[in-house]
């Protein structure tokens, strides 16, 4: 696993030290040596954490890392603030200022690396989801991240596993009033629990008594429905190996006992916020993705979306030596509907021929608005027998079955032309799949409308 890794400290010795570690594990190192350049580093390069000591002159690293959590452009950036600070309220003054963690110097090699590592696989996760946000919407993403605000103030549901009844009261007690919290005695059932709950935080035990906290991590890591869900341990003293290792199966944090109320309530906001942020984000790819290959007014999928699942399921259809086949309708004088009746009336049309189109297609099939008053339905493991007689029932269905539409429900009639072809036993191309189709339909139309042409094979 390789990064970018800014470390920021006024001292030279100190960013040397910290650079000199991080070499060692094949980590890029920038330097800076104020809270004005570590700012300016973050917005003009390619950071992926930063190490950022508090006590430098200007800027204190509390400021920077306000500041960089402020901003939309650097607010995904992980920070972890190393610094001689050793009271619990400067690491919660430093988590509330958005910090991803607080390490206290010297800086113990096994935690940093750890650390890092897994701020990476999280920063590389949130990476690889902002580039699909960005390039699927026509929005910016500062546009995109502002709307979250309302969902990361919802409550957040967080499931603790504790088997000691006493301990697991002590930590219902510090988030009272914070969160819903559930909690879990029995790791099996807690596994179960996590996989049909929706939560927003898991936080583990490790003080069982015949069970290793770590393989529910693990398992928890491989399921679908909580594979991003944060997970953080509650270890006693002198568990720093058990620590590393669960950092690397995917742990996102850790307190060690005895365990500090605002430091618990802090590290928990900062984990339900990543959290959310990434949901955010993983909700607008779908749904971005959804917008762009559908069509608004009839629901069915768009040209774009054809043009690339048509050649998924032609090559499929010849490498497996099996029929397809394809149809284009064209609403016949579509045109003068809209023209007599209104655009309102056309648009009532076309959904509700898109309808009757998707009613009398396989849910195999695959039926797209190509564009105006054009359709086409691919139809796989369909010979081009078949696929006439479904475009005649398609015509018939149309023609016979007059469209109720406008305010007043009127009856107007409305009929189709298509133009049908099949794929080729010899070479063939998509391209010419589709022109075959396209000039039985230009035939079907200026042999009178409302019938069905098959190209020849």
């Amino acid at each position: 696993m390789t990064a970018r890794i800014l470390v920021v400290d006024d001292v030279p010795a100190n960013v040397k030290l910290l650079e000199a570690r991080l070499l060692a594990e094949y980590f890029e190192v920038i330097p800076a040596f104020s809270g004005a350049e570590a700012l300016d580093a973050c917005e003009n390069g390619r950071v992926d954490v930063v190490l950022l000591d508090v006590m430098m002159p200007d800027m204190d690293g509390f400021e920077v890392c306000r500041r960089l959590k402020n901003d939309p452009a650097t607010q995904h950036i992980p920070v972890v603030m190393v610094t001689a600070l050793d009271q619990v309220s400067d690491r919660v003054r430093g988590l509330e200022a958005g910090a991803d963690d607080f390490l206290t110097k010297p800086v113990n090699d096994l935690q940093l690396m750890t650390r890092v590592k897994s701020l990476v696989r999280l920063k590389t996760l949130t990476d690889e989801l902002r580039l699909r946000a960005a390039t699927t919407r026509n929005i910016g993403i500062e546009e995109l991240l502002s709307r979250r605000d309302a969902v990361t103030e919802a409550p957040a549901h967080v499931l603790l596993l504790e088997e000691r009844a006493s301990a697991a009261e002590r930590v219902a007690k510090m988030l009272r009033g914070r969160c819903r919290l559930s909690v879990a005695v029995d790791p099996n059932a807690a596994f179960f629990q996590a996989a049909d709950g929706d939560y927003d935080c898991i936080i583990v035990s490790t003080a069982f008594s015949d069970y290793d906290p770590l393989r529910l991590c693990s398992q928890l890591r491989t399921l679908d429905r909580t594979r991003f869900v944060p997970i953080m341990l509650l270890a006693d003293q002198g568990e720093d190996a058990r620590l590393a290792r669960g950092l690397e199966l995917g742990v996102n944090d850790y307190l060690v006992r005895p365990i500090d109320q605002h430091e618990l309530i802090a590290r928990l906001v900062t984990q339900i916020k990543r959290k959310r942020y990434n949901d955010h984000l993983r909700e607008s790819v779908a749904q971005t993705i959804e917008m762009a290959v559908t069509d608004g007014l009839t629901g069915l999928h768009n040209r774009r979306y054809l043009d690339s699942h048509l050649t998924t399921l032609f090559e499929r259809a010849r490498n497996r030596r099996r029929p397809l086949s394809l149809m284009i309708t064209d609403i016949d004088r579509f045109k003068a509907i809209n023209d007599t009746y209104g655009h309102d009336v056309g648009d009532e049309v076309l959904r509700e021929f898109a309808s009757r189109l998707r009613k009398n297609v396989r849910g195999i099939d695959l039926a797209c608005r190509m564009g105006g008053e054009e359709f086409v339905v691919v139809m796989p493991d369909t010979e081009g027998p078949i696929a006439e007689k479904v475009a005649e029932r398609i015509r018939a269905q149309i023609a016979d079955t007059p469209f109720v539409v406008g305010a007043d429900r009127r009856e107007i009639t409305v009929t189709v032309s298509v133009g049908v072809s099949a794929m080729m036993r010899e070479a063939d191309a998509v391209e010419a799949m589709m022109k075959r189709a396209d000039l039985a339909l230009y035939e079907a139309k200026n042999g009178g409308r409302n019938r069905v042409v098959a190209a020849a094979a």
